[in-house]
């Protein structure tokens, strides 16, 4: 068996650095979001890529691609969000087995509310406090990374 390609000290400082730092941003914007808008980050993340999507609708499998979720847990959110009012689901016209998800007039006005927050968070805790060469590497570093795993960069 061959000897694992151990990171070295300053690899593994910026690994590390990397790793906590998007726990706790994301722990942050979880708890602003839930607080003042009652919308997890996944929920968020889901109302955002259907307000971006054509005709604010995408089919369940792809926005489960898009939002970075497993179907089952998509399932389970968009579930939540329709108790909410904020998706609506609708069998797609042309494919019996596939399902749209398609985000309602309530859903986008409560994305624009939450993304006026949601902004300030972001630039507080991430834009704010980098430098604009450095949050350009980390724009490249993690397309590179999206293109590693095998996943078109949004946004």
């Amino acid at each position: 068996m061959s000897e694992p390609r151990w990171l070295d000290a300053t690899q593994q400082r910026d690994w590390r650095a990397y790793v906590d730092g998007s726990v706790r941003i994301t722990e942050i914007m979880d708890r602003d979001l839930k607080t003042r808008h009652g919308l997890s980050v996944s929920e968020y993340e889901i109302l955002v890529r259907l307000s971006e999507a054509p005709e604010r609708r995408l089919r369940m499998a792809e926005l489960a691609e898009n939002a970075s979720q497993s179907r089952s847990r998509l399932s389970h959110t968009c579930s939540r969000l329709e108790s909410k009012g904020l998706v609506k689901r609708d069998s797609c016209p042309n494919d019996k087995r596939g399902v749209y998800a398609h985000l309602t007039e309530e859903g986008f006005a409560a994305l624009e509310r939450a993304a006026r927050d949601h902004v300030e968070v972001v630039r507080t805790f991430f834009i704010d406090v980098i430098q604009p060469e450095d949050l350009e590497a980390i724009g490249r570093a993690f397309t590179a990374v999206m293109k590693r795993l095998g996943a078109a960069p949004t946004g």
